[in-house]
């Protein structure tokens, strides 16, 4: 059995037309939104100050651009790919069709990390904000990992409000894709609206003095290394918020829902990116002027709930504005949870049918026809996780198996241009292999900046899977018929 077989385009595409699966509900608007909705959370309300306190400082909006260059690039790859072969499974799907069985497993097992990981770490911030919300009143052993300590020397124990989120979102999966898609464009408007409400009315708070100097300069304690200070800072900050970006390829898992992939998938992956990638430069700009960068690095402080500590501290008779825009926020970061564990679903549904993972996770509702199981089991996955890991840990894992998938779908996109020269493209990727080749590059430079633990967990994660695949994918894969 060969490591490389790969599956054939024609006869995937034949296999979706002729079953019973999933409904086609989505249109362009609604993909736009579901990106959205996946993109603007937790990555621009909680990421942006930490890349800012750990490596960036202000220039964590320089950050947010090479992040979107890379993703701008990838997003191209993704968007020829899922216009042309429009079924559930994103990159593993693509994957399978380019470059084998086994770059497919590698590049679904790396998307539990960006879907799954992404999940547990907006549903722990969501955790933060909604304590925020309540004024603290929830105990700090209730609200925080095992691994946490507060600085008065409270430990924590289970994170609770993190499990209740990702239960209520679960039965709305289950529900079906089209009703959550109706409530995720809700909260998308609401979200969107909180955020340029913010930018608008923070801009006139912003001291140009917390811009100076824009890097952080070497030397500053506990920056010593090359990728805390200087352009290595931005960098490694540009890892950090990809987190942030991950939504608009959550887009692609959706491709098999989609009333018209052919046209809709491009506009939705494409369209999602652009809208988010402003917001996110202006965002980091006023926030970063409002309160100095060195204020998220400290927990008493802005290191969690950073952004109503800077309304309440720096933009005096606005305090209702933080209110309101920490209850956008558990808004939005709800919809960000939703688009994950819709994605995470999908890919297993794919990676099911194809015989790698049990069939379980492959089967769907009689009556909702979602895969009402894989999201039961992914919700005690995800709530274990979300439970008892702290944000940070899973967050920077989040993006190190996005990254990954991006270089992957990336040297897809050019493979299919050689193996498969004639076959219908409906949205082309331009400038091929220029851009498949840049997006690799910086989305590389992205995993190389991000810590040394963050690189060795995804590497054990990975030889897991690589057992798993050699112990039951490989022998129950449908190839083998």
């Amino acid at each position: 059995m060969s490591l490389t077989r790969t599956k054939s385009v024609e006869g995937l595409l034949k296999q979706a037309a002729e079953s019973q699966g999933l409904k086609r509900t989505l249109d362009a608007k609604n993909l736009i939104a579901l990106g959205i909705g996946a993109i603007i959370g937790a990555g621009l309300f909680v990421r942006t100050a930490s890349a800012s306190a750990e490596a960036a400082g202000a220039a964590v909006t320089l950050s947010f651009i090479v992040a979107a260059i890379g993703c701008a690039f990838a997003g191209l790859c993704y968007a020829e790919f899922a216009a042309m072969i429009p079924i559930a499974g994103s990159a593993y799907t693509y994957a399978y069709c380019t470059m084998g069985e086994m770059t497919a497993w590698t590049i679904g097992w790396a998307l539990i990390l960006e879907y799954a990981l992404g999940a547990a770490t907006v549903a722990i911030a969501w955790s933060e904000y909604l304590n925020k919300l309540v004024g603290g009143t929830i105990p700090y052993e209730w609200c925080h990992s095992p691994l946490q300590v507060s600085p008065t020397g409270v430990h924590g124990i289970f994170n609770a409000p993190a499990l209740l989120i990702l239960l209520l979102l679960t039965l709305l999966l289950i529900k079906g894709t089209e009703e959550s898609a109706k409530i995720n464009a809700v909260i998308v408007f609401i979200k969107m609206a909180i955020v340029i409400l913010f930018i608008g009315l923070g801009w006139q708070f912003v001291n140009p003095a917390n811009h100076v100097p824009y890097m952080i300069p070497d030397g500053v304690v506990g920056h010593e290394d090359f990728f805390k200070h200087g352009w290595g800072g931005v960098l490694r900050g540009a890892g950090i918020v990809f987190f942030a970006f991950i939504g608009f390829d959550a887009v692609s898992t959706a491709a098999q829902e989609a009333k018209r992939p052919e046209r809709d998938m491009p506009i939705g992956i494409m369209g999602s990116l652009a809208v988010c990638t402003v917001l996110y430069i202006l965002f980091g700009h006023v926030l970063t002027g409002i309160a100095n960068w060195t204020d998220f690095a400290d927990p008493a402080k802005g290191k969690e709930a950073s952004v109503a500590y800077a309304i309440q501290n720096f933009m005096p008779g606005y305090g209702w504005l933080a209110t309101l825009v920490t209850v956008a926020i558990l808004a939005g970061f709800s919809s960000v949870i939703l688009v994950m564990l819709l994605g995470q679903s999908r890919v297993f549904f794919s990676m099911a049918n194809d015989g790698l993972l049990p069939k379980v996770f492959s089967e769907l509702h009689p009556k909702f026809r979602t895969p009402y199981k894989s999201n039961m089991i992914l919700f005690v996955f995800v709530g274990l996780i979300a439970v008892l890991l702290p944000g940070d840990i899973t967050g920077d894992l989040t993006s190190i198996g996005t990254l990954f998938a991006f270089v992957l779908v990336s040297v897809g996109v050019w493979m299919m241009r050689k193996t498969h020269p004639n076959m219908a493209r409906p949205f082309r990727t331009p400038l091929v292999p220029l851009v498949p080749i840049l997006a690799v590059v910086v989305c590389s430079f992205m995993i190389i900046g991000l810590d040394r633990t963050t690189q060795v967990t995804a590497l054990i994660w990975m030889l897991i899977g690589f057992v798993v695949y050699f112990g039951y994918s490989r022998v129950h894969s449908k190839l083998n018929a």
